[in-house]
């Protein structure tokens, strides 16, 4: 028997213009693409790192519910920035989040595809029984 695949959208006009999806689950995995800082209801996105984490977050944790996870089932995360110096100010946002979860993370320094956007993050998650 195959394992489950599901596709979860956000609706953000990216992921029709681009071709993916916000996350897919995989059997006991979900794999959650890169979120921004965006608020996908208003369209808008803060200019301060801090926020935009927080509202990155906010969209993991969207994307994980409809997926039968939660922030605790998260596995491995990566945080790409465009400025490293940010990296610190998000420290306390990081903590409050993932501070549970404790995954395996990586930070890495790129460009992202809008000036505006001060972070990207994308996690995977395993769905625990619980969370099923």
């Amino acid at each position: 028997m195959a394992a489950e695949r599901r596709l979860i959208s956000s609706n953000s006009p990216f992921e029709q213009q681009i071709g993916y999806s916000r996350a897919v689950v995989s059997g006991d995995m979900v794999f959650v693409s890169g979120c921004t800082g965006y608020d996908y209801k208003s369209g808008k996105i803060s200019e301060d790192v801090v926020e935009q984490t927080e509202q990155t977050f906010l969209n993991i944790a969207s994307a994980l519910s409809e997926a039968g996870a939660g922030i605790k089932d998260v596995v491995r995360v990566r945080y790409i920035l465009p400025d490293r110096s940010d990296f610190p100010k998000i420290w306390g946002v990081l903590r409050k989040w993932l501070g549970d979860a404790r995954p395996a993370a990586t930070m890495i320094q790129a460009g992202l595809m809008e000036e505006v956007m001060k972070i990207e993050v994308e996690v995977t998650a395993r769905r625990s029984v619980t969370s099923i």
